[in-house]
């Protein structure tokens, strides 16, 4: 058995898309029907995957969700973890006081924003911010938040570091302006990889992994047969071993099919 995971949004979905186009989503039922567990490895929530798949349930019954935070496979949820209640409200406490900033946690694909006002929410995320509501802090442990600021890169920086410094318990990272990932300190997209495959019992080597962001960067430092599309930043394209075409020209899905047919589609 092969185990195939790529990133959604640049990796397998043009930016602008709303939808993973048909043409990967083929590729992915060709692989699954030559017995490959494959699918996503988002930082979307889990809710939100069969959305971006249209339904397309072969493609996405096996993946990992939030950066590592839930997996599945056979579409059962088979890991999920949380951040703490009190670590949302610190959060919350800290965006409040950063200009143009807040924070939005999930029910489900429901984008709740608790810190910050709705339309920066959607100059940070347009798609989050057109079905968000606002409403007071949860009074218990989530799986899913975001830090968003209306501001260019170097703003979202600066509020990643800013909870970085003030949170340890928790890591940050940046996956487009104006966004910023939340988990478990030491928890990631790799560490959720590596887990998943040791579930399966799926060699090292035969795990493919594809991403394009620092979202990504995690788990294309840890397998091997790590993969960039040619739109990766810089520091994505560095950590990966192999090196592919462009998101818009579906590399991904070409490359899935050629290891769902047995053969190897990568050179130095």
């Amino acid at each position: 058995m092969r185990l195939i995971l790529a990133d959604i949004d640049r990796t397998i979905m043009p930016f602008g898309d709303t939808v993973v186009p048909a043409r990967v989503r083929e590729a992915f039922r060709a692989a699954v029907e030559a017995g490959c567990a494959v699918g996503p490895c988002s930082g979307r929530g889990r809710d939100w995957i069969s959305i971006l798949f249209d339904g397309d349930g072969p493609c996405y019954r096996t993946n990992i969700a939030t950066n590592g935070l839930q997996v599945s496979y056979g579409g059962e949820l088979v890991l999920e973890r949380h951040i703490p209640a009190e670590l949302l409200a610190r959060m919350a406490a800290l965006t409040a006081e950063v200009p143009r900033a807040g924070l939005v946690w999930f029910d489900g694909a429901d984008p709740k924003v608790v810190a910050g006002d709705m339309e920066d929410l959607k100059i940070a995320f347009p798609r989050y911010g057109a079905c968000g509501v606002s409403e007071p802090l949860p009074g218990h442990d989530v799986v899913k938040a975001n830090a968003f600021v209306a501001g260019d890169d170097a703003a979202t920086r600066e509020l990643a570091n800013l909870l970085t410094r003030e949170i340890p318990e928790l890591d940050f990272d940046v996956p487009q302006r104006g966004f910023v990932n939340i988990m478990p300190a030491g928890w990631n997209k790799g560490a959720a990889v590596l887990w998943l495959a040791d579930y399966l019992g799926v060699a090292s080597q035969d795990v493919f992994v594809f991403g394009d962001a620092e979202n990504d960067l995690s788990m294309l430092r840890v397998v091997e047969n790590s993969v960039a599309v040619a739109n990766a930043t810089p520091e994505a394209a560095a950590a990966a071993r192999w090196h592919i075409g462009a998101c818009e020209d579906f590399a991904v899905a070409d490359a899935v099919e050629a290891l769902a047919s047995g053969a190897f589609p990568f050179t130095e």
